[in-house]
């Protein structure tokens, strides 16, 4: 168990005061643990630099977020230009406020807000996979934007009132979208939702997911699920790779069966693309890299590179069934996240970042394979830009206690300062790596040497 004492670290002064303070001014449960919880003064690229100087190579994008690395210089003047905070504009009014597009504009509209749907939507046409995205419905976060979908498909056939989703999945924290997170064995349930299995074994590593898949029991429980409920089953969400759940990437003929089984049934076929859109799995959509198509995709993180903005995106006859005001809320469709989504659609349509992304992603496979010569890791499974490192247990020690133990030793780096910040495991002993897309190569490849070097020194110390 994490200790109940503040977290601290040798040489940091500044970091430990920080978080001393921090600990007496907010509640634990806002953030997941992290060993290292690392206090950040600024970011730049792929790496941000600690209120007491240290240099960390970012393996994290900010949970998925930084796609294009952090606060890039062209990104942001795309952002100033769209909200009209260009130098002239700035100064034409010369008084005590600017003259700029509103941070709000709720029950209104704004030019901002149109472009951002249009562009958005074509981006998703021009796809595989993305024909039926007819429209965007915004959202503040992404358990919002899973919400929302939900409540539309809920509401389309009000006789339809059962919701399948796959176990282990990850969704949110709120209403819903908490309630088809996890297993029917977690507190909290909702009676309308039943989980269906995910091939967890036949994606354990890198090596068992280039197997064949046998789909029979997948199938099998599907059809029993249609038996017992039939037209009562309004939709099916999941992920295209389990993130929260241990960054499980499936086969692609699974998902694929997945969409069969609602195409067939007229059930809704939700992708919960919030962690994979925008280049992760290689592709700017996952459902391009799995050969499916949904019929809502429900986006966010690298929809706006750090700037809150999420949205479910799809059918207009499905969105159509929530009336004035089922969907609204104080922050979506603001003009700042559309200026984010606007200056992030001109990013990947005008740049290689994808090219660059694919480079990345061979590296990051044989640098993290590599690990698994160290002893304290069990399996390695991803693809793209987003990994997933499972530790061992090395004698004594739990896999738990070997992952926290390997996030804490990277955050203080190798004896040639070379520092990487991860985050806290998910499900207890996973390490997912996910850097920006435009981590340059000869950097990666330095610092999965620095990385497999923390893991080597770690396994000795618990041998």
């Amino acid at each position: 168990m994490p200790s109940e004492l503040p977290i601290e670290h040798p040489n940091e002064p500044r970091g430990n005061e920080l978080r001393r303070r921090l600990a007496a001014v907010e509640p634990r449960s806002l953030r997941t643990y992290t060993p290292s919880l690392a206090v950040i003064a600024r970011s730049e690229g792929c790496y941000h630099w600690t209120v007491d100087g240290r240099k960390l190579a970012d393996f994290t994008s900010g949970v998925l977020v930084a796609n294009l690395g952090h606060n890039p210089r062209r990104w942001w003047e795309r952002v100033w230009h769209y909200l009209g905070l260009t130098a002239g504009n700035a100064t034409q009014s010369g008084g005590e406020f600017f003259s700029a597009t509103p941070l709000t504009a709720y029950n209104a509209a704004t030019e901002l807000e149109v472009l951002a749907c249009e562009r958005l939507l074509a981006n998703l046409r021009s796809q595989p996979g993305g024909a039926r995205m007819d429209q965007v419905l915004w959202s503040a976060s992404g358990s919002e934007a899973i919400q929302k979908a939900l409540w539309a498909c809920l509401a389309r056939r009000p006789a339809s009132d059962i919701i399948l989703a796959t176990r282990q999945g990850f969704h949110g924290k709120k209403g819903l979208a908490g309630a088809i997170t996890g297993t029917e064995n977690d507190p909290d349930r909702d009676p309308r939702v039943r989980f269906v299995g995910f091939p967890v074994a036949e994606c354990r590593n890198v090596a068992r997911r280039r197997e064949p898949i046998d789909l029979a029991p997948y199938r099998a429980e599907l059809e029993r699920l249609w038996s017992e409920y039939g037209n009562r089953i309004a939709c099916l969400c999941t992920e295209p790779y389990l993130g929260g759940g241990g960054s499980m990437h499936p086969q692609r003929e699974y998902l694929q069966l997945l969409a069969e089984f609602c195409r067939a049934r007229d059930i809704v076929f939700i992708l919960d693309e919030i962690q994979s859109n925008f280049g992760r799995t290689g592709p700017m959509y996952a459902f391009t890299h799995y050969g499916i198509e949904p019929d809502i995709v429900c986006l966010g993180k690298g929809l706006g590179n750090g700037i809150p903005v999420s949205a479910a995106v799809g059918r207009a006859d499905v969105f159509a069934s929530l009336n004035y005001g089922q969907a609204s809320d104080t922050w979506s469709a603001n003009p700042l996240s559309a200026a984010a989504v606007l200056a992030t659609l001109d990013e990947f349509e005008s740049t290689d970042v994808l090219a660059r992304a694919a480079k990345l992603a061979e590296i990051l496979e044989r640098g993290l394979l590599r690990l698994m010569d160290t002893g304290a890791v069990a399996h390695v499974r991803g693809e793209g830009v987003v990994w997933g490192v499972e530790c061992a247990a090395i004698g004594k020690h739990s896999a738990a206690q070997v992952a926290n133990a390997c996030v804490e030793a990277c955050y203080l780096g190798d004896e040639r300062g070379r520092a990487i910040h991860l985050l806290g495991p998910l499900a207890g002993k996973v390490i997912r790596v996910s850097p920006p897309l435009v981590l340059p190569l000869q950097e990666a490849e330095e610092y999965l040497d620095a990385m497999h070097d923390r893991f080597a020194h770690v396994a000795r110390r618990f041998a």
